[in-house]
């Protein structure tokens, strides 16, 4: 099969796109650290929990949601455990499983840096769009989810309603 090539405009669209995916992290890594004592994935395991019914998840479950290795999830969370901000326990319906569950300071420090964060993704994303592009990147965003996550694993169903709150990703 021949190499399809990119053109010049899919190489310039794929090369912003690529800029955006290096870039984008630390923006985000950096405004959590300096402001909350956390970094974004740590943030980002908070609002999944804080999203979820009881504020509750099974471990493996978690692990899905924020595309986490097991292994890198668990040190993270014990991480957060350490803190006072995550428990975790044996599963009720299977023993073999471990949940992890949003503690009282957990939502508190998740409601905390929940208004800076999108602060943060507003003025380094959103606010440089006019509302058809973030309908335009909500589309293109989409379009590509279907292609890298067409079981909808990672996007779980109440983080594409627009609610997010209190904790947006």
């Amino acid at each position: 099969m021949a190499t399809r090539w990119l053109t010049d405009e899919e190489r310039v669209a794929w090369v912003r796109l690529a800029a955006v995916l290096e870039l984008l992290p630390g923006v985000l890594d950096g405004q959590l650290r300096r402001d909350d004592g956390l970094s974004h994935f740590e943030y980002f395991v908070l609002a999944m929990l804080s999203e979820a019914p009881d504020r509750t998840l099974r471990m493996t479950a978690l692990a899905a949601r924020t595309n986490a290795t097991l292994p890198r999830l668990s040190h993270v969370v014990k991480r957060l455990e350490d803190r006072g901000l995550v428990r975790r326990f044996p599963c009720p319906e299977d023993g073999r499983a471990t949940n992890a569950q949003l503690t009282g300071e957990g939502w508190d420090a998740v409601v905390a840096a929940a208004p800076g964060h999108v602060e943060n993704v507003r003025a380094s994303v959103l606010d440089a769009l006019d509302p058809e592009q973030v309908g335009q990147l909500a589309a293109i965003t989409g379009a590509i989810l279907g292609r890298l996550d067409p079981d909808g694993v990672v996007l779980s169903p109440q983080r594409d309603t627009g609610s997010g709150r209190p904790a947006e990703g």
